[in-house]
This record gives C-alpha cells, structure tokens and sequence, in this order.
C-alpha cells in the first residue's frame, strides 16, 4: 500500500463508506508476512514510496517465486534484480503477466503507470556498450517507480565528441546517472557539463588493473567535478532508486 492508497482508505472511512473492521484489516495487513526461508516486508511501500525489491542472487528460483507472488497478491509492483532465466521461468508460473529483461537480467509486473511525482527525466549514460546491463538495471528501476527514463549509450571519454554532440539531453534531464568502467572517467566530464545530480556507477568492465571495478570506483569518489554521488560496483538498482529519489 502507497500512502496515497492510505489516504484514500482513511477518506473512505471518514465519509462512511468503509467499516471499521475493514480498516483494521488493511492496515494489519501493511506488517510483515514470514514465509519461513524469508519475511516479506509490506510495509515498505508506505515507508519508502515504493515495495521491497528482490535481489535473486543467491536464491534458488522456488524461492523467488514464492516471494513474488506473496508481493504481487498484494496487488505491488514486482521488481526483481540479478535474475536469471531459470528464476524467470519459475515466476512466470505464480505470475503470468511478469516479464523479463535480459539485459538488465530484471523481473517485472503490476508496472506503475507514470509519476506525477517525478520532475523531469532520468538520463542513464553509458561509456560503453560493455556497461550496458548495469545501465539496463538503473533504466528499469526508474521505470518501475513510474518515472521518466532515457537512455544514452557508448559516449565514453576515448571519443568524448559523442558525448558532446548530445549536449541537449544533458541540459533537459533533470537527474543522470553515468555508467562506467575501465577508469570510469565519465562521471568527471558530465559533472563538469551540467547543474543536476549526477549519479556514478562503477562497473566491473575493464582488463587486469581495473580490479573489476575498484580502480573506476575510485576514481568516481576522487573525481574533481563537484557534487558527484558514487553508488557500489555495478548498483545499477541502487542508482535508479536514488535517482527516483532526487527526481521527485
């Protein structure tokens, strides 16, 4: 339940049209709800804007399923990370209309319609190709939250002309998230370009020294453009919630 949803209960009770019993069942049902291997938390909706996500590595694809449902029941957005296709197929049993992203290895259902709440749009950036499914993750994620996402791929620094020829989508979006590797330079030049949140994503691309994405984190926390907030080594779902953050 949003707090919107909330409000539109408690209105329905002030005016009668709803029972006492009836509010009391719904607001006990917003608690947690164990299911042995895992405890689904329903109330995060209305603490945090939007319900729990699940991170589905580490879980066998029975136990996914059995989460999704639990949150879907509740008539939720369903949003899974880290999924492989074996998870997919498994929750496509319990939840028919969910749909996988493969690039973004994402799990989705119940998609929200479109925000009033965000300002502007979310602009995702790439460096390259290769940083493409931590960039997909961040794309999703903002979507799920109902927001406005574009996306603008492989304008890395060793051919900064491709980014500077798209200098107008820069200057409309009203948060961007750079996505990184190798020595996860981008960041540095975007925050230098524009006056909005930039958010940096390492990630793991990048030969021997990289140290699969230490040497791009980094550099993102010395970078010297200002104002320049650094998520984990391949957070793509970290960097979209925070962005959704920002946006609204």
């Amino acid at each position: 339940m949003t707090k919107d949803e909330l409000k539109l209960l408690l209105r329905s009770f002030k005016k009668g049209s709803v029972s006492e019993e009836h509010l009391i069942s719904r607001v006990r049902s917003l608690a947690s709800e164990s299911i042995g291997f895992a405890t689904v938390d329903h109330h995060r909706a209305l603490r945090q804007g939007f319900p729990e996500v699940i991170l589905c590595q580490g879980k066998t694809p029975a136990q996914v399923a059995e989460i999704s449902k639990r949150i879907v029941a509740r008539h939720q957005p369903l949003l899974a990370t880290r999924a492989s296709k074996e998870h997919f197929l498994a929750v496509k049993k319990s939840v028919p209309k969910a749909s996988y992203n493969s690039v973004a290895r994402t799990i989705s259902a119940n998609t929200p319609k479109p925000s009033s709440k965000g300002k502007g749009t979310v602009l995702v950036v790439t460096a390259g190709t290769s940083d493409m499914p931590v960039a997909e993750e961040a794309a999703a994620t903002v979507r799920m939250f109902g927001h406005s996402v574009e996306l603008l791929c492989d304008v890395g620094v060793a051919g900064i002309h491709r980014l500077l020829s798209k200098s107008a989508l820069l200057h409309q979006a009203r948060v961007i998230i750079v996505v990184a590797g190798m020595e996860g330079a981008l960041p540095s030049v975007v925050g230098g370009l524009v006056d909005v949140p930039v958010i940096a994503v390492p990630t793991s691309t990048g030969y021997g020294t990289s140290f699969q994405g230490i040497a791009a984190l980094l550099a993102m926390l010395n970078s010297c453009a200002s104002g320049i907030t650094v998520v984990n080594i391949d957070n793509g779902f970290g960097a979209g919630f925070a962005a959704c953050m920002m946006n609204r």
